[in-house]
């Protein structure tokens, strides 16, 4: 398929992102979720648009990229949700499930943690700033973000796994002691 014909079925998709983001949204209901699947089918038609014959409704076909999108997610959010109730089961067994207080964990914190927060997962950080440094309630966290208290403790745990590991590689051994006395930062 040539430019011309590219950009043209391209631009007719893009005329009809309403009735895309509309299809979608009966299918997801979070408007975050829609956008992030219009924009991976989106992309993924820009990789296929050689695929589209002459004969094939541009339309039709972009319906199909869309639908497998949809698919494709509900797959993998499934799959995080399983993982995420393993590793609940798994935390709740061994006791490690319990948030320690707000105040020991201000208490043993680096000073360099600020300066690591930028490198996690947007979601990890989010997380530790919501709940481990300025102190909102779990409970809060989790009814803003629209997820269960447990999913929200098994994100928290693994947001924390994730800092330690970059305060590991950051401070050394002395992050694993809490760093009382942190000359690092």
């Amino acid at each position: 398929m040539e430019g011309g014909r590219t950009s043209e079925v391209m631009q007719r998709l893009l005329e009809q992102e309403s009735a895309f983001r509309q299809f979608v949204r009966r299918r997801v209901g979070e408007e975050v979720v829609v956008d992030d699947i219009l924009q991976q089918s989106l992309t993924k038609a820009v990789e296929r648009v050689h695929s589209l014959n002459n004969k094939q409704s541009a339309l039709a076909w972009f319906y199909r990229i869309l639908r497998h999108t949809v698919a494709d997610y509900y797959r993998s959010h499934g799959a995080e949700t399983r993982r995420n109730e393993a590793l609940l089961k798994e935390l709740t067994i061994s006791g490690n499930h319990q948030e320690p207080p707000l105040d020991e964990l201000q208490a043993t914190a680096c000073t360099c943690i600020h300066g690591l927060l930028p490198n996690l997962p947007e979601k990890y950080a989010d997380l530790i700033k919501r709940i481990d440094l300025d102190g909102e309630p779990p409970e809060q966290v989790a009814k803003a973000l629209k997820i269960s208290r447990n999913n929200l403790t098994v994100r928290l745990h693994r947001a924390r796994q994730s800092l330690r590991a970059s305060l590991e590689d950051a401070c050394g051994i002395c992050s694993r002691h809490g760093c009382l006395n942190c000359a690092c930062g």
